[in-house]
């Protein structure tokens, strides 16, 4: 756990479950579950220079 409260909790060693990020703020805890595409033709890095291009456009 760092300073801002948030963790990568074990689920990531299970076989079926995929990762988690849990964050805490207040009394709510939020866990956020990651998943990736097996039929993806697109690199994360093709992906956030996509995602940023469209955010300059939108400028």
């Amino acid at each position: 756990m760092n300073n801002d409260n948030t963790v990568l909790t074990d689920d990531a060693a299970r076989e079926k479950e995929p990762p988690a990020l849990v964050k805490k703020i207040g009394k709510t805890t939020y866990r956020v579950r990651v998943h990736f595409s097996t039929t993806s033709t697109e690199t994360m890095s093709d992906k956030i220079k996509r995602m940023l291009k469209n955010e300059i456009q939108q400028m």
